[in-house]
């Protein structure tokens, strides 16, 4: 290892490990190593490279805005940072009509959390177990799964909310089940907290790193309908949903549900610059015309940043990427499927769009999982093995705990999907390696 490359340090990483192969560049759904090397990205990096690497509109729009206006910040009216509020105001939906941006998800979701609780005067955040809003403290605490124990005690006010995993029912999944539908679990537990404390349910429309969980029909709709019943603000994190992943610019359109924030990041810029926003509902926007929003950033609204965005938004468009990602869907699901016949590993299959997790079992009967939801270094050699032998063959993977995600880039083509899936047929040998038969 390269003494300057042991100087960084590596997000939610042990530190003392081999590090990765040099990267020197990508082209397409592909990136490429300094031994010339190539590895199919099947997971868009973390769910952002949504446009794949080495988009020219988005380099040519950051190479123009550095060479007009690269270090202005706010309040100065930049035409750049108007250009892009414009542009989402015609794809958010509903009345999310005014934006605040900033340079991360995790940004945005503290700015949500301060908005919410501003304008309501409350004090609780509804929030369920199993999510991942960020790594600061307000977005850790909201944060469901364990990664959240190293910043506790975190922010008070935080209440947790079971999730609708139909796949491991916290209820048993009865008919009908009171998780899954969401009205009665989240009554049941505004009766404990007081609804009148309570400034905002801020979820995940479909849950991201933690199971691509796909919401039954009608949970978000009766979130909804409970949240406007008591004055709570119902706040999505879209930031890895967002800007076409489930095949709608945002996966709340699948269900028509308009929530009165949305925290987006990740594929607003595709990945080419740091950049967030909150899509803010006319109501709340009319309140800040008279009350202070109560947060701020050095690098909000960052004008190059706002430029790859509008260049991004651009290609979705001009390339009908949205729809792309959609009629994608089923042929990604078919391939998965198939898979399963062959990897009794796959204990199951959910996802939507080009936004799909495999939820790897020992034990289809039973669901144990292949590593625990919180593995040490020993539990997770099954998951630490397979995505090195996925790596070796040529595809690059994103797991978290006993889950696969496959998200490519929504410019893939059927060929490569294809050619994925066939390397992920070889490599998830590892994982059946794990498996007890109960034959």
């Amino acid at each position: 290892m390269g003494e300057s490359r042991g100087r960084v340090i590596q997000s939610w990483s042990r530190q003392g490990v081999e590090p990765p192969p040099r990267i020197v560049g990508g082209d397409g759904c592909r990136f490429f190593d300094a031994a010339g090397r190539s590895y199919l990205d099947f997971s868009s990096q973390l769910v952002n490279a949504n446009l794949g690497h080495s988009r020219t509109e988005v380099q040519e729009a950051v190479q123009k805005q550095v060479a007009t206006a690269a270090t202005l910040g706010r309040p100065w009216d930049i035409e750049v940072v108007d250009e892009l509020a414009d542009r989402l105001a015609e794809i958010t939906p509903g009345d999310l009509n005014s934006f605040f941006f900033a340079c991360s998800g995790t940004e945005a979701n503290e700015a949500a959390i301060r908005l919410a609780r501003a304008y309501t005067g409350r004090s609780k955040i509804i929030a369920r177990y199993r999510s991942y809003h960020g790594s600061t403290a307000g977005a850790l605490t909201l944060t469901g799964e364990p990664r959240r124990w190293v910043g506790e005690p975190g922010m008070p006010g935080v209440v947790r909310m079971l999730d609708p995993y139909t796949y491991r029912c916290p209820a048993g999944h009865p008919t009908p089940c009171p998780v899954c539908s969401g009205a009665p679990h989240l009554r049941e537990l505004l009766q404990y907290e007081g609804a009148e404390n309570v400034a905002a349910v801020f979820i995940e429309p479909i849950t991201g790193i933690n199971g691509v969980i796909v919401p039954p029909d009608g949970y978000l709709e009766a979130i909804r309908e409970v949240c406007t019943e008591h004055g709570i603000l119902l706040i999505f994190d879209e930031v890895m949903t967002g800007f076409g992943r489930t095949g709608s610019w945002f996966a709340c359109d699948r269900w028509g549900v308009v929530p009165d924030l949305i925290t987006c990041a990740k594929g607003l810029t595709a990945g080419y610059l740091p950049l967030a926003a909150v899509a803010v509902s006319d109501r709340l926007s009319s309140w800040l015309q008279d009350s202070v929003f109560p947060y701020g950033l050095t690098y909000s609204a960052h004008p190059v940043a706002c430029a790859a965005a509008v260049a991004a938004l651009g290609v979705y468009q001009k390339e009908r990427l949205i729809e792309r990602a959609d009629r994608l869907g089923p042929l990604i699901e078919a391939e998965l499927h198939r898979l399963a016949e062959r990897h009794p590993s796959i204990g199951d299959i959910r996802g939507i769009g080009c936004f799909w997790g495999l939820e790897l079992v020992i034990n289809r009967e039973t669901k144990e999982p292949l590593v625990p939801f919180n593995p040490d270094s020993a539990a997770a050699e099954p998951m630490t093995r397979l995505t090195a032998e996925a790596f070796r063959k040529g595809l690059y993977l994103l797991t978290h705990w006993n889950m696969i995600l496959v998200c490519p880039p929504l410019i893939i083509d059927e060929a490569e999907i294809r050619e994925g899936m066939t390397l992920l047929d070889e490599t998830l040998r590892i994982a059946d390696e794990y498996v007890v038969s109960n034959g």
